[in-house]
């Protein structure tokens, strides 16, 4: 069965959440999404999940949640998992894919189908110190309004 057709997915994602939206964090083991995400809270952002994420589909949007057993849960290297507020059942209105190898310009290219709906898309290098700002400014002018 195509992904367009199921009504929810597990993703690996960390997801966090600014003024009502959520913004899934994709990237491979290690590639810093736990580390973008608690560098994001502290700009005031709020926790949705970490590592895994429950996005279902709600008509012509997405819902982000936390699978049940990590809710509230962030693992912080060095340090371990701790207890973090958590928001859940937010729509997302970006989507961050974590590389290093980021263009200086990019292309045409800034979505990506989930569950058959277009998100926004930006690729980010999570080890820069800017990665945080660049989230913020991507969610404020390519994000989905809701």
């Amino acid at each position: 069965m195509s992904s367009a057709r199921l009504s929810f997915e597990n993703l690996h994602a960390s997801t966090v959440s600014m003024d009502g939206r959520a913004v899934l964090i994709q990237g491979p083991s290690g590639s810093g999404k736990s580390d973008l995400a608690l560098r994001l809270l502290d700009r005031g952002f709020i926790l949705v999940s970490d590592d895994r994420t429950i996005v279902r589909k709600d008509g012509e949007r997405l819902i982000a949640s936390a699978p049940e057993q990590i809710k509230g849960k962030l693992e912080i290297r060095g340090v371990g998992i701790v207890d973090m507020p958590v928001v859940e059942n937010l729509p997302v209105a970006l989507l961050v894919e974590l590389t290093s190898e980021i263009q200086r310009l990019p292309d045409d290219s800034r979505e990506r189908l989930v569950l058959g709906i277009k998100v926004p898309l930006i690729r980010v290098d999570a080890m820069t110190a800017s990665a945080p700002s660049k989230v913020a400014l991507a969610l404020d002018r390519f994000g989905l309004s809701i």
